[in-house]
């Protein structure tokens, strides 16, 4: 809020350049907290397909909050005013590859009962395929 209180003040003084330095400020903030919310979805997406690969099964649960998270990203990272996105694919993947670290540490509290240790738990899993598989389930056939 303070920051489009003194972006009012800059303009009304007429000093385009320190409002414009304000300005990407703004949108620096604004697409940090989307590629928070997008970890966080992802962190999500990602505990359940590890714990799909872990346990080699699913649950209707475990599919629908995988859905749910997609869904979520996708709505995210849609820019609806311009018809793009935030991020990028290559992007994506870097936020899926952080995601996976926090998601790897809560399987670890999940699968078969917190039966595993994070390392013990990334030995039994294929990070690669599963980020693939949140990767293909976020942009299926687009090319982000």
């Amino acid at each position: 809020m303070e920051e489009l209180l003194n972006l009012k003040d800059l303009l009304v003084k007429g000093d385009v350049q320190g409002a414009l330095i304000i300005v990407e400020e703004l949108t620096e903030m604004s697409r940090n907290d989307i590629i928070k919310t997008i970890r966080s979805y992802a962190v999500i997406m990602l505990l359940h397909l590890i714990k799909q690969q872990a346990e080699n099964r699913t649950t209707r649960s475990w599919e629908v909050s995988i859905r749910n998270s997609v869904r979520e990203i996708q709505r995210e990272n849609k820019r609806r005013q311009f018809g793009d996105y935030y991020l990028t694919r290559a992007e994506l993947w870097e936020v899926l590859e952080e995601a996976y670290l926090n998601a790897i540490d809560e399987a670890s509290l999940e699968v078969e009962e917190g039966r595993y240790e994070p390392e013990e738990l990334e030995k039994l899993v294929n990070s690669q395929d599963i980020i693939n598989r949140g990767m293909a389930l976020i942009s299926p056939g687009e090319s982000i």
